[in-house]
């Protein structure tokens, strides 16, 4: 916790929006420490630490990747997601299940042992965070839930963003690529 807006004066919106900036990158900087010490513990590279951290995510939205859509998410080749999701899937972790919308498309799910290790994992540190949640009101949980929201929309909308930028030539690609013409 950091010691902004601790004088008596409540903080002004400019020094709460960076203190939310602040906790976001520190809730992200000890989720990283936590995922790296799951993944030496269960011999998974930090690669499919962050894969299968994916499919969890997406599986838990209801909205199962695909290969490509973890390919994208990742921002590796083809080869190195196929490799990537074949090693995940020798080691029991995930599996590919059709798309019933689209039978040409294979879904990305947990599998029952990569659940339970997760789980087994994951169980106490739940534990921590409804204890430390305990004292905190309902109307508060949903207040932050409303921020954790329009956060994560935001830096959605950033990415997506960069995503735009990085597939636009820059001016000295598009002046060489003129003088080539």
């Amino acid at each position: 916790m950091t010691k902004r807006g601790t004088n008596g004066s409540p903080p002004s919106r400019p020094e709460l929006e960076k203190l939310m900036s602040a906790d976001m990158r520190a809730v992200t900087a000890q989720s990283d420490r936590i995922g790296r010490h799951f993944a030496r513990r269960h011999d998974v590279s930090g690669n499919d630490f962050h894969a299968l951290l994916h499919v969890m995510v997406a599986e838990t939205a209801g909205t199962p990747l695909t290969m490509a859509q973890l390919r994208q998410r990742m921002d590796v080749s083809p080869a190195a997601i196929t490799y990537l999701v074949d090693r995940m899937i020798d080691a029991g972790h995930v599996r590919r299940e059709s798309d019933p919308a689209d039978r040409r498309k294979a879904l990305l799910r947990y599998e029952a042992r990569g659940m339970d290790l997760a789980h087994g994992f994951f169980t106490p540190l739940g534990a921590h965070l409804r204890a430390a949640l305990a004292g905190l009101p309902d109307k508060d949980l949903a207040a932050a839930h409303r921020v954790f929201v329009a956060m994560i929309t935001a830096m959605s909308t950033f990415e997506a963003e960069l995503g735009i930028r990085n597939s636009k030539p820059s001016t000295a690609q598009a002046a060489a690529s003129s003088d080539v013409s």
